[in-house]
């Protein structure tokens, strides 16, 4: 048994928890988050240089090679297309659509092993153009579904580039998988 001088006050044992937590929340405003997550509330990331460490790296190696595609699809009154990429999870793609008339869309994907008919959808809107990059959040097939909404043939232009594998083309009269072209513009080969 402890004698009574080496027993610890309630009052002692509170500093010490209340010096704990000071401690730790100095930490974690002064230098994890700063560190790791370019939070920085008490200014000492940007003292210490640790806000560097909390930024996204601008540099991002790919594997496969670039490739670029560039179609261009008529549609008449009410009719629908789905122009689509095979792309590893990460993968990049840069893109940009034009339509001549007003036209639906929506940009969707799926995972490989998903259900049939199963699709994530990222932008649907009532649209004439659209331009960005896209980075797939897993490995499937990632692409438009477009439709003329209007009472004219219309055709829209899409130029594609990045590290995808296929490009394939869906209507209700034909389908298919269309050849890509490296950055020299040079057919490579589809691996479905």
């Amino acid at each position: 048994m402890p004698e009574s001088g080496e027993l610890r006050s309630g009052r002692t044992i509170l500093l010490a928890t209340g010096g704990a937590l000071v401690t730790a929340a100095a930490l974690l405003f002064g230098a994890i988050l700063p560190a790791e997550y370019g939070i920085d509330v008490l200014g000492t990331g940007r003292l210490f240089g640790l806000l560097a460490l909390g930024q996204s790296q601008p540099f991002a190696s790919e594997e496969g090679e670039y490739r670029t595609d560039r179609a261009a699809l008529t549609l008449y009154p009410a009719e629908w297309v789905e122009y689509f990429y095979r792309l590893d999870e990460g993968s990049n793609m840069l893109f940009t659509w034009e339509a001549t008339g007003p036209v639906t869309y929506n940009f969707h994907a799926s995972p490989d092993g998903a259900p049939a008919g199963y699709a994530e959808s990222f932008d649907a809107q009532d649209r004439a153009d659209g331009h960005g990059t896209y980075t797939a959040p897993f490995t499937g097939i990632h692409g438009w579904y477009w439709e003329n909404i209007g009472t004219e043939m219309i055709t829209i232009t899409l130029t594609t580039a990045g590290f995808y594998t296929t490009a394939e083309e869906g209507r209700a009269r034909a389908s298919g998988y269309k050849t890509l072209t490296d950055i020299r513009g040079n057919p490579v080969p589809s691996t479905p």
